[in-house]
């Protein structure tokens, strides 16, 4: 996997391993054994629903601690008045003259409907480093890229753009 993660991803990723081993674990393994003791488990639904929801979060589980086992640290370097990460920056596109806002993430936050772009892509790489009036060219492919001038860049703290992705 080998995302680049901020210590803040991880302590988040840890917080809900913590919560599925100490409260959901426990809650569905009880949900396990009341279904089936109800008898037959060869047409027992709430059986095989409930086997079904302890295996999607011992899934989620693994799935989490291996990205922290694999992912790389991420400090973000920036000074103040530069895009770093979990930035808003509204960003003025030359080639039309549309104005967007969009928030600097890490990878597994990254959601594109929700203008949430990693500094992984394209845009994200470009725009990292920069002050508010710089014009910044955009590289998407070896013979395409597009020209930006950053208009505004807040520091943000939005909890609603927190959510780690599920893959």
């Amino acid at each position: 996997m080998n995302d680049r993660l901020t210590q803040e991803d991880i302590d988040k990723m840890q917080a809900e391993i913590d919560h599925r081993i100490l409260v959901v674990r426990p809650q569905l393994l009880s949900e396990v054994n009341e279904a089936r003791a109800q008898g037959d488990l060869s047409e027992n639904y709430e059986y095989k629903a409930a086997k079904q929801a302890k295996n999607q979060n011992e899934r989620r589980i693994r799935y989490l601690e291996k990205m922290i086992r694999t992912a790389q640290i991420y400090k973000d370097n920036s000074a103040d008045d530069e895009v770093g990460i979990n930035n808003r920056v509204t960003i003025l596109f030359e080639e039309d003259g549309e104005e967007e806002c969009y928030k600097i993430v890490t990878t597994v936050r990254a959601d594109s409907t929700n203008n949430l772009i990693s500094i992984e892509s394209p845009l994200g790489k470009a725009l990292m480093h920069h002050k508010a009036g710089d014009r910044v060219k955009v590289d998407v492919k070896p013979d395409y890229s597009y020209y930006v001038k950053i208009l505004k860049i807040e520091n943000s703290k939005d909890e609603s753009d927190d959510r780690i992705s599920s893959y």
